[in-house]
């Protein structure tokens, strides 16, 4: 029985080359949960359209999922997890954006809408947060006190900016570790 992960991009989605997109090429069970509007996302639709897709995924085998989220993806996660009744086998939540850390103070007044406030209970699935210690979009405080919160296992992966296509990880293979140590 294959685990099915389903890929959570954040704003404006994950271009080819950013290791979401890489991770879904060479793997036929990762699914990219697909979004009406990546550039003005809105919470509730949003979480809707990621609760349709882990109900889809479900109506087989109950619970073989991983999320893989990334930014606002995160967060997204955090919303549909304080609402679900679906089980899920984990998620992993990369680089978090923190609603008051410059840019993201700017995209959460003006462009994403109902992300705030960030539930912060804890998750009923095991998950792993991993944070860069040169995000521009978030903190070490924040990331660690979001999965302190969850319920989460913490990784500082060390300056790695937003751990992005920027960030020049290619397929990132640790991050790939990290994943498959929620699906086993």
């Amino acid at each position: 029985m294959d685990t099915r992960t389903l890929i959570l991009p954040g704003l404006g989605d994950s271009d080819s080359g950013h290791w979401q997109s890489l991770w879904q090429s060479a793997h036929p069970n990762f699914v990219r949960v697909q979004q009406r509007d990546w550039e003005y996302p809105v919470c509730t639709e949003w979480a809707d359209t990621l609760e349709k897709a882990v109900v889809n995924e479900n109506e087989n085998e109950d619970g073989n999922i991983v999320l893989v989220a990334h930014s606002l993806g995160c967060l997204l996660v955090a919303h549909w997890a304080s609402q679900t009744n679906q089980k899920i086998k984990g998620a992993l939540l990369v680089a978090p954006p923190c609603p008051t850390a410059t840019p993201s103070a700017i995209i959460f007044d003006t462009i994403a809408t109902g992300f705030l406030p960030i539930p912060m209970q804890p998750f009923n699935f095991p998950s792993i947060v991993v944070a860069s210690s040169d995000d521009t979009y978030s903190d070490l405080d924040f990331t660690k006190s979001c999965a302190e919160s969850w319920g989460s296992g913490f990784v500082n992966i060390g300056a790695f900016g937003h751990i992005n296509t920027s960030s020049g990880l290619g397929a990132w293979s640790k991050g790939f570790s990290l994943y498959q140590k929620l699906v086993n």
